[in-house]
C-alpha cells in the first residue's frame, strides 16, 4: 500500500513541476515580447496538454498495476 501511495505522489509531482516550469517560462517570454503572445500561448497550452496526458497515463498504469492487490 505504501508503494502505491509513493508512486501516485511521484506520478503527479513530475507533471506538476513541468506545468510550473512551463508557466514560469511563458510569463517570462510574454514579458519580454508581448507581441508574440498568440504563439507563446499556443506553445504553453500544448505543453500543458502533454504534461497532463503523461500524468493521466501514469495514473492509469499505476491503477491497473495495483487494482488486484487492494
Amino acid at each position: 500500500m505504501l508503494s502505491m501511495i509513493l508512486l501516485l505522489i511521484l506520478s503527479t509531482a513530475g507533471p506538476s513541476a513541468v506545468i510550473a516550469v512551463i508557466g514560469y517560462a511563458g510569463i517570462i517570454a510574454l514579458s519580454r515580447n508581448p507581441t508574440s503572445a498568440p504563439k507563446i500561448q499556443m506553445t504553453m497550452i500544448l505543453g500543458f496538454v502533454f504534461a497532463e496526458a503523461i500524468a493521466l497515463v501514469a495514473l492509469l498504469v499505476i491503477f491497473n498495476l495495483f487494482v488486484g492487490r487492494v
